[in-house]
């Protein structure tokens, strides 16, 4: 069997077209690369274009033999994991060779890597259900998030449900990404250079008066540093209104910072300059 570098779209359906055409074509593969990822390499390289048809056989065989092995897979697609492809894709020939019986094995080497970066992306999906921050820009709620992970697919059904009467966006600054919702409908698609739009002035005082509600119900006594990062990691800090510096609070056109009512003393959040996200002018998508 010929070994053979795939070169393919980065889409679900492509990496699964990708398995397709190793069978059919008897390669074994070496890497499965995505657009100008490819490393410089002896092998010959082939462009594999996207085939639905191809991917669902693919996909149905899988379901097949295993639900759990399909769910892995398309959960695994979604992790940060170095060579997600090959890792997955030696999952696949290990089901189609073996059968499922491996699966139980928890640390099988073929499976332990997916495993484990398929319950870190369970864990940080978990995370932004509570972690996301939205703001009114005139009309439609927008947020946005910083994952290690492509959340956005599994965060969907949970956002469009808890907002099934707004209109929102939620956008990924890691992936380029974004998903939309209004009126029952919903996508999730890629989106270069986006700014978030600065509040006005009803929005800047809400934000504002977020931010001193969390520096007043905190008890100075019973600071902890250390314990508030357990429970509210510092790397999704970056994306929440409560860690922003003054120029968060500042409302469109206004010179000063928004003036908001008075909080008692408590322990004051500390300051996170908002992420260098990319982006898009206006407030709405």
């Amino acid at each position: 069997m010929t070994e053979m570098i795939y070169e393919y779209d980065g889409s679900f359906e492509g990496f699964l077209t990708c398995i397709f055409e190793s069978y059919a074509q008897k390669e074994v593969l070496t890497a499965i690369s995505c657009g100008e990822d490819i490393p410089f390499t002896l092998f010959p390289v082939r462009t594999v274009l996207t085939d639905r048809d191809h991917a669902a056989r693919v996909y149905r065989k899988v379901v097949k033999l295993s639900p759990e092995a399909a769910d892995l897979l398309r959960r695994g697609f979604l992790t940060c994991l170095p060579d997600r492809e090959m890792h997955l894709y030696r999952l696949v020939v290990k089901l189609l060779e073996e059968g499922p019986r491996f699966l139980r094995d928890l640390s099988d080497e073929t499976l332990y890597p997916i495993l484990r970066a398929v319950r870190h992306l369970n864990g940080e999906v978990h995370q932004y259900k509570g972690f996301v921050r939205f703001s009114d820009l005139g009309g439609v709620l927008g947020g946005e998030i910083e994952p290690k992970n492509r959340v956005l697919p599994l965060l969907r059904r949970h956002f469009c449900d808890r907002y099934r009467n707004e209109r929102f966006f939620l956008y990924d600054r890691t992936h380029q990404e974004a998903l939309f919702y209004a009126e029952g409908r919903s996508a999730v698609r890629p989106l270069e250079h986006f700014q978030m739009a600065p509040p006005d002035e009803a929005e800047a005082r809400y934000r504002l008066l977020w931010k001193r509600f969390y520096d007043t119900i905190a008890i100075r006594e019973r600071e902890n540093p250390r314990c508030r990062m357990t429970h509210m990691p510092k790397r999704y800090w970056g994306t929440m209104t409560e860690f922003q510096g003054e120029a968060h609070f500042r409302a469109r056109g206004t010179p000063a910072t928004v003036s908001g009512p008075g909080a008692p003393a408590g322990i004051p959040a500390p300051e996170t300059p908002p992420g260098s996200g990319q982006s898009v002018p206006g407030s709405v998508p």
